[in-house]
């Protein structure tokens, strides 16, 4: 066994994002799953992690700063529609990277939770400014975004679930799909 002073907290929720991704998702993983692949004992676990509750919660985490890693990094020197197709694309990897967390990160963070917060507040922020170029500000942006995100989670949903299986470009699909939704943004 490993000594549990050189694993990191880092390479345990690393470690279980490669897992869960692996297997399907969180649900289809253990703390003993993790543990023997750390080549740890299950109780060394618990120095990095508060059960599979804190595990979860640190893959939220961890799942967020992926996917605004994704999104900073496609964003870069755009600006309106351009920008508003890299985010696109830019989820659309992140989801089809991280199969196992991507459900993780769906939900609205907890209103105790200023960690999943500040990190949901960041992506919502980087949204709006680059709807601002839309005129949408306020309320309007709001349901813009979640308009957006609706777009982008149904497709996603769908191609990861295997419902696209006909022999017709997915991207191609999807950048279509994606401009008909801006184009009706650019109308209102």
């Amino acid at each position: 066994m490993a000594k549990s002073r050189t694993l990191t907290h880092e390479r345990v929720i690393e470690t279980a994002a490669r897992l869960a991704n692996e297997r399907g998702g969180l649900a289809n993983i253990t703390l003993t799953h993790l543990a023997t692949e750390l080549n740890i004992r299950v109780p060394s676990l618990y120095n990095h992690v508060k059960g599979m509750d804190g595990l979860q919660h640190d893959l939220t985490v961890w799942g967020l700063q992926q996917l605004l890693t994704y999104i900073r990094q496609a964003v870069v020197g755009k600006v309106g529609r351009e920008a508003l197709l890299a985010i696109a694309h830019a989820y659309r990897a992140f989801a089809h990277a991280q199969l196992g967390i991507y459900p993780l990160v769906l939900k609205a963070p907890p209103p105790d939770d200023a960690q999943l917060a500040a990190l949901s507040s960041e992506l919502l922020m980087i949204l709006q400014l680059v709807l601002a170029s839309y005129n949408l500000e306020g309320e309007a942006a709001l349901h813009a975004i979640r308009g957006f995100r609706s777009v982008l989670h149904g497709f996603v949903s769908l191609e990861t679930g295997g419902a696209f299986e006909m022999p017709l470009d997915r991207d191609e699909s999807f950048t279509r799909l994606v401009s008909i939704y801006l184009d009706g943004l650019s109308q209102n």
